[in-house]
């Protein structure tokens, strides 16, 4: 396992953490959970990433008691704030009320004492970004949390919180968010090169397209039994990003790519979104411990030039404008 520093930032993460949406606390066991948190530690993974919205709660809830067995020090973990978790108008959203009262939430539900990254998990345009800022800022002088970040913002509001936090005095963002993978490379052009440039650092999320980049679903195929492509309640954000026979097409041809490399087209995948400078991390899911061990052997592929380029042709970076927008995760 590799570490690298978020941005500019002090702390160090592993270049793959472990996330909890739709597995722990929700779509796998406990006991799986805590097996996938074990193995994923021992592999060198020293970061996790959940939200205080995923499962209303109880992913924080299981993945708190998986982490209780280790040493607070041993590990990184990041959390969210933004998304409905009850009936009243003010249980959601990035207001100082909802900020305070969902962080000291989730430290209870993940029985711990701080939180390491506290994310602004969607842009909230009914509250100011003074407030939120200010908030994030007081959080940080209680000592409940250490850094905060944004997930899903676009590029613009960013930099109108990071030149808020300056005139504030307020520390600004640390950590920036964003879907990315070969079949969603929108924040390359405008949030990874402002990121950079004011030492943001970026933990990325659905490396592999929910999971469409393994190269397990054919075109002109219908998707097997029990994949998240045969599930309804799962495929939605899937089906609307990623699928059609010719990228499916293109998936077959970046598997056959991977298998000349000796890797699996899932490995390929996640070193590609290591490969880019912008990145720290990428976020993994796990149903299973026999996926954390292979995707974590991603981490130390190399993509040689020729590679590169050749996925490159495969998977172009769209021209701007025209960012989709999904509100799902």
């Amino acid at each position: 396992m590799q570490y690298r520093q978020l941005g500019k930032w002090g702390v160090r993460l592993s270049t793959a953490g472990l996330g909890s949406y739709l597995t722990i606390g929700d779509h796998i066991s406990d006991e799986v959970s805590r097996n996938c948190v074990r193995r994923a530690i021992e592999l060198g993974i020293t970061w996790f990433d959940t939200a205080n919205a995923y499962n209303r709660g109880h992913a924080e809830e299981v993945l708190g008691e998986c982490l209780s067995q280790f040493p607070r020090e041993s590990f990184v973990l990041a959390t969210k704030v933004f998304g409905r978790i009850g009936k009243g108008p003010n249980d959601r959203g990035l207001s100082a009320k909802h900020i305070n009262e969902q962080c000291n939430a989730s430290l209870k539900r993940l029985k711990m004492d701080y939180i390491d990254i506290y994310f602004c998990h969607r842009p909230d345009p009914t509250t100011p970004l003074e407030e939120t800022i200010r908030t994030m800022e007081d959080l940080a002088r209680q000592g409940k949390i250490f850094y905060w970040g944004v997930s899903e913002w676009p590029a613009g509001l960013i930099a109108q919180a990071v030149g808020l936090c300056r005139e504030m005095n307020c520390r600004p963002p640390a950590v920036n968010q964003p879907r990315y993978s070969l079949l969603y490379r929108y924040p390359e052009p405008e949030s990874f090169s402002l990121c950079q440039s004011e030492g943001i650092g970026q933990v990325v999320f659905s490396p592999l397209a929910h999971g469409v980049l393994t190269g397990k679903y054919k075109p002109g195929e219908e998707p097997p039994a029990g994949t998240r492509a045969a599930d309804p309640k799962q495929s939605r954000t899937m089906k609307t990003l990623y699928w059609g026979d010719e990228i499916l097409t293109n998936v077959q041809q970046m598997a056959g790519i991977a298998k000349e490399m000796g890797i699996t087209a899932a490995q390929l995948a996640v070193a590609w979104c290591l490969h880019h400078p912008a990145v720290t991390s990428v976020i993994l899911g796990a149903t299973r411990v026999e996926q954390i061990e292979e995707n974590v052997e991603a981490c130390e592929v190399t993509i040689p030039d020729d590679v590169a380029e050749k996925l490159d042709e495969l998977f172009p970076a769209p021209p701007l404008p025209g960012l989709p927008q999904d509100r799902a995760r």
